[in-house]
C-alpha cells in the first residue's frame, strides 16, 4: 500500500504563516488604497474596474502557492510502500456438543442447549483462522460439521441443532471418539477438544476415560465443559394437553470423570458453568489459551516527493515575476 509521510512533519506548522501573510495583506491593501476627496462623485457613477485591477490580487496570491509548496518541500514528504505477507498457523477444533434432553433445562436462559449454541457461535466468530468442526451426541454421536474453515456453514449447522434428533441418553465415550476420528490426522501444529455436556455417562459402547487417553495419544489437548447449576433446574415437560408444565430435577454431572478425561491430555483442563455468563467466560479463557500464531513480515521502501512541490513552488514565483512585469506594471 502507498503511504503518505513526512521527514520532518513538526515544519508543516510553518503553514500558519500562510493565514498571517494573507490577513496582513488585506488590511495593508485596504491602507494603502488611494483616496481622492471629491464634493460629489456624479461624474464617476457607471464607471467599472478594469480585469486587470480586479484580477492584481492574483500575484500575492501566487506568492503564497509558491510559500506553501516551499514549506511542504521542506517538511520532504515521501510516499511510502509497504507490503505485508502474513504466515498463519491455525488451531484445529472439535465441539462435542451434547443435545441430550436434559439440557432443556432453563437453569440457562432461555435454556441449556440455547446458551450453549450461542456462546459456541461467538467462540467460533473470534477464530477466523481455525478449522473447526462439530460433533453432537446424546445416546449416540455422529459428525455434524467435519473440521472447516467455512465458518458461516458451520455456524448455520450449529444453531440447527435441537434436543431429541438423535437417541436420548449421554454417550461421553462414543462422543468424545466420533471428536477423535475426526481429528486425529490434522496436521495444524495444536489439536483441540472442547466435550460440553450436562449429564452423566449413561449410553454408548465406549469408556470414556478410555477415549482420553486414546486422544492423549494422538496430542489432543481435551477442555471438558460440566453444564449446570447447583441442586435442582427447572425442567419442562408436556401434558396430554400440550400445555408446558415444570419440575424441578435434580443435576447430576459427574464433575470427578470429567476432570480425569481432561487430565488425562497434555494441559487439558475442567470447567464447570453453572449459568449462561460463566460458560462465556470460560470459552473466553479457551479462546485465550488457544492462540493462533501469525507471523508478520513486512516489507517497506521511501520515494522522496518534495521535487514536485518545488518546482511548482518556483513556477509559482516566476509566474508572479513575469505577471508583474509584463502585465501588472505601472508607470509611476
Amino acid at each position: 500500500m502507498n503511504h503518505i509521510t513526512f521527514a520532518h512533519p513538526y515544519l508543516l506548522l510553518l503553514l500558519l504563516i500562510v493565514p498571517l501573510m494573507t490577513v496582513w495583506y488585506i488590511f495593508r491593501y485596504r491602507k494603502q488604497k488611494p483616496a481622492l476627496q471629491f464634493s460629489n462623485i456624479s461624474l464617476f457613477n457607471g464607471l467599472k474596474k478594469t480585469f486587470r485591477q480586479r484580477s492584481y490580487p492574483v500575484l500575492f496570491a501566487l506568492r503564497m502557492v509558491a510559500v506553501t509548496a516551499i514549506i511542504v518541500a521542506l517538511a520532504r514528504p515521501q510516499t511510502m510502500l509497504s507490503r505485508q505477507e502474513m504466515k498463519v498457523e491455525g488451531i484445529d477444533i472439535v465441539l462435542a456438543m451434547d443435545v441430550s434432553g436434559s439440557m432443556l433445562a432453563e437453569d440457562f436462559k432461555p435454556n441449556r442447549l440455547e446458551s450453549a449454541k450461542k456462546v459456541a457461535s461467538d467462540f467460533i466468530d473470534n477464530r477466523r483462522n481455525d478449522r473447526i468442526g462439530l460433533v453432537v451426541f446424546s445416546g449416540e454421536a455422529f459428525t455434524q460439521v467435519p473440521l472447516t474453515i467455512d465458518h458461516p456453514v458451520l455456524l448455520k449447522q450449529l444453531f440447527a441443532l435441537k434436543s431429541g434428533m438423535i437417541k436420548d441418553g449421554t454417550a461421553l465415550g462414543d462422543g468424545l471418539a466420533t471428536a477423535i476420528n475426526r481429528i486425529k490426522d490434522s496436521e495444524a501444529k495444536s489439536k483441540v477438544i472442547i466435550l460440553l455436556t450436562d449429564g452423566i455417562n449413561n449410553q454408548g459402547a465406549v469408556d470414556p476415560q478410555s477415549a482420553a487417553e486414546i486422544a492423549a495419544l494422538y496430542n489432543i489437548r481435551l477442555y471438558t465443559i460440566g453444564c449446570g447449576t447447583h441442586g435442582l433446574a427447572p425442567y419442562p415437560y408436556r401434558d396430554q394437553f400440550g400445555r408446558v408444565h415444570y419440575q424441578n430435577e435434580p443435576v447430576e454431572l459427574d464433575e470427578q470423570l470429567l476432570t480425569q478425561m481432561a487430565h488425562s491430555t497434555k494441559d487439558g483442563q475442567y470447567f464447570r458453568a453453572t449459568n449462561k455468563k460463566s460458560l462465556e467466560k470460560i470459552f473466553k479463557q479457551i479462546d485465550e489459551m488457544e492462540k493462533s500464531k501469525i507471523d508478520v513480515t513486512q516489507y517497506s521502501q521511501t520515494k522522496d516527493e518534495f521535487w514536485g512541490w518545488l518546482i511548482a513552488a518556483g513556477l509559482a514565483l516566476l509566474a508572479e515575476i513575469l505577471l508583474a512585469l509584463l502585465y501588472y506594471r505601472s508607470t509611476p
